[in-house]
């Protein structure tokens, strides 16, 4: 049996390089490696792929959210309420451009926004409402848009994690994660579910008036060369990787099945588990598996995972800390306690490996040794 990976940024890459050595030899004849060719190919398949919303590729998704809000015109000092258990990034968009996070609580079993911590810290400064669809499936966003749509909020999606997801609508029409709000935002992370290999990001969507804003914020606020519209920022997405993002995106949906496959998997075997508690699914959402994320008692995760390290199979901690409580964000006021789901969870979470190059006897294996360990 092959080495257990945590993620599978190499073994995609063999698995591919022929398509993309060639991707790399036409950008290297085209010789026009800012905002060549396939940047323009990229975005428009990756707007056929998501129905028809825009899609405006940018530097990063970091730089992604903090376009959607800057697109979004918020005021300086207005709150922007996003999810206490999440990775840095949207707090710190949110901070950057002079706004004030509001952090707030999520649920328990699929660790996306919790509508009613959501709907207790409105107020009137609030102007928006950064939904992360985390791990791979999408938030509860009919009861935040009906929010939403009571406060006059702005929505954006953040679908770094879960590109591919898809939210089921009250009359079962499907929507594809990122295409719902006013803005969606996603990251080509090397790790993410569409991975570049280097940075990338973009945003989706479909009212033109902001796809313009996007597309002139992206690029210093141009309208046109050397006429500056509005203040902008420099993101843009690179030739080279968009040649490799669109080598990429023809897999996207064979590489979400094949994580899917693997997450059954680890559900069949662990559903009854006294020490492993499977991720929660959405009736309301698909979910892809950006990282296959369990609960284990706090008081045995450490131990369980330096056990599983000794077998040779790498773990991760997403998030080990929850963002009121980095020093960074000290000055907003929170105190433990005050965010009782995601403190709890921090201390719970673990993430087994899951990724398209990950094999049956591999998980078979990561199964049983987790089984061996909680039956010792």
């Amino acid at each position: 049996m092959h080495p257990i990976r945590f993620s599978d940024v190499s073994d995609s890459c063999t698995l591919l390089k022929p398509d993309l050595e060639n991707a790399f030899a036409q950008v290297l004849t085209e010789g026009n490696f800012i905002k060549g060719t396939p940047v323009r190919d990229f975005a428009q398949e990756l707007s056929k792929y998501l129905q028809g919303s825009e899609v405006i590729p940018c530097g990063n998704g970091t730089d992604a959210l903090q376009i959607a809000l800057m697109a979004l015109d918020i005021p300086p000092g207005s709150e922007v309420i996003v999810p206490v258990f999440n990775y840095v990034s949207a707090a710190e968009a949110v901070a950057l451009l002079g706004l004030v996070p509001v952090f707030a609580d999520v649920l328990p079993d699929t660790f996306t926004l919790d509508p009613a911590s959501v709907a207790a810290k409105i107020s009137y400064k609030t102007r928006a409402i950064i939904v992360v669809h985390l791990f791979g499936q999408c938030a509860d966003l009919k009861t935040l848009t009906l929010l939403a749509q009571k406060h006059d909020l702005f929505i954006v999606e953040d679908n770094a994690q879960s590109l591919g997801a898809e939210y089921i609508a009250a009359d079962s029409t499907r929507y594809f994660a990122g295409t719902v709000a006013h803005i969606g935002t996603t990251s080509f992370f090397p790790t993410k579910m569409l991975g570049a290999l280097g940075d990338g990001g973009a945003l989706f969507t479909r009212e033109e008036e902001l796809a313009t804003a996007i597309r002139q914020i992206a690029s210093h606020g141009q309208s046109r060369k050397y006429t500056y519209e509005r203040v902008g920022i420099n993101s843009r997405l690179d030739t080279i990787q968009a040649a490799f993002l669109l080598v990429k995106l023809k897999y996207l949906d064979t590489y979400i099945e094949q994580r899917q496959l693997l997450a059954q998997e680890y559900d069949q075997h662990f559903q009854d588990s006294r020490l492993i508690q499977v991720p929660g699914r959405a009736a309301y959402s698909t979910h892809v598996f950006n990282h296959y994320v369990v609960q284990v008692p706090a008081e045995q995760r450490d131990n369980l995972r330096t056990y599983l390290l000794q077998k040779q199979i790498p773990t991760a901690v997403y998030y080990a800390t929850p963002l009121h409580l980095q020093p960074a964000y000290y000055y907003l006021g929170n105190f433990y306690g005050d965010f009782p789901v995601a403190e709890s969870l921090c201390q719970k979470v673990m993430a087994l490996p899951l990724h398209p190059a990950l094999t049956l006897e591999q998980v078979d294996y990561i199964i049983s040794c987790i089984k061996e360990y909680e039956h010792k």
